[in-house]
């Protein structure tokens, strides 16, 4: 079987992991993969590095007739049975290549909980007879699509995976404290999350200061980056929390520092599943998180994690005092989420997605 993957983002972030992890498993179990990425993308960058079979485009738009016309000759010349399109560019650009000619089946993976838009064109492409799949990241998203969807039976959940083996061998550093200079003693709390509107850093913000009105030497980290860093940071230093919330930056060790956290707190106010909170029970770091989304179906609240209606940043605070204070609640969860998130490795969700391949040529 070969595969053609589509990916048009221009930046790294999780659903090219997830592209990422989906390829290099699916080669591993004998899959003839190919990929078209964005010129000049982090994607391609990284395909460049493991000498994966590759092809830029432009993508400029979910639209692009040039992008499309260069994914049927690629199909065309290496003789593609199927065509994976993931995230909404990569989706257009796949359907519009199909209505040009195309003869390979289409598989999209919807990993955002956004309603689907109720036009035309969102209609033809989520219903075009070449697309015999949809694999959404979780229950909630699927029950979403399908609302949009006139053959319900081609919406399948295919749960994002992660690399658990990353997390059983990361050494203990100490990282933070030692960077940042903070005592033993320290209670860190900290999201990995893209710095994006979705992701509701506001709550976060917003649930930190009521923390540290009750609670003494606790800080918040703020991992990565994304395109509302400075007005997040403005909001902190409104509150005056500058001191008390620290933005690392992109940083390329996170098995290394996330087991250091006290508590993983996740305030998103939309989310296809939440991976991060994956990461965040293979490391053994207890969760705080909103119920956006697929989020309730990996973070059940009082067994795998403590979760609260989306901006609410008392309940969320309380669910961190609590964690802080209480060892036993601490335990269980995450006794309970290290043995759940066993069932999450990206060599499962490969193999769950190489079954829908072979079940659509059966």
């Amino acid at each position: 079987m070969r595969v053609l993957h589509l990916s048009s983002e221009k930046t790294w972030r999780g659903g090219e992991q997830q592209i990422a992890y989906l390829v290099g498993e699916l080669k591993n179990q004998g899959v003839d993969c190919h990929v078209i990425c964005r010129k000049a993308s982090a994607f391609s960058k990284f395909c460049a590095e493991q000498g994966w079979t590759f092809q830029e485009v432009g993508f400029k738009n979910s639209l692009d007739i040039l992008s499309a016309l260069k994914v049927l000759k690629y199909c065309r010349k290496h003789q593609i049975d199927l065509v994976h399109m993931h995230g909404s560019g990569s989706h257009g650009v796949g359907v519009l290549s199909a209505t040009m000619g195309n003869k390979s089946k289409l598989v999209l993976s919807r990993r955002v909980d956004f309603p689907l838009k109720n036009n035309i064109l969102s209609r033809w492409k989520y219903n075009h007879p070449s697309i015999k799949r949809i694999l959404c990241v979780s229950n909630k998203i699927k029950e979403i699509v399908e609302k949009s969807v006139d053959n319900k039976g081609i919406c399948r959940t295919v749960y994002s995976g992660i690399d658990l083996e990353k997390f059983s061998q990361a050494p203990v550093s100490n990282f933070l404290r030692k960077k940042y200079n903070l005592d033993e003693q320290a209670k860190l709390i900290g999201n990995t999350s893209a710095i994006a509107d979705h992701k509701d850093y506001v709550t976060f913000v917003d649930t930190a200061e009521e923390v540290l009105k009750r609670q003494e030497n606790v800080y918040f980290f703020i991992f990565g980056a994304g395109p509302l860093l400075q007005e997040v940071k403005d909001y902190i230093e409104q509150k005056g929390l500058s001191e008390r919330i620290i933005f690392t930056g992109f940083i390329n060790n996170i098995p290394e520092v996330l087991p250091e956290l006290d508590v993983f707190l996740m305030t998103s106010k939309t989310e296809g599943l939440g991976t991060s909170l994956l990461d965040a029970m293979a490391a053994s770091v207890p969760i705080v998180a909103t119920e956006a989304g697929g989020i309730p179906e990996i973070v059940i609240n009082g067994n795998t994690g403590l979760t609260a209606k989306v901006k609410d940043y008392i309940t969320l605070s309380n669910h961190i005092v609590s964690l802080i204070n209480d060892w036993e609640l601490r335990s269980k969860l995450v006794a309970n989420a290290t043995k759940f998130v066993l069932k999450f490795d990206k060599k499962e969700t490969a193999k769950k997605t190489l079954d829908i391949y072979n079940e659509i040529f059966s």
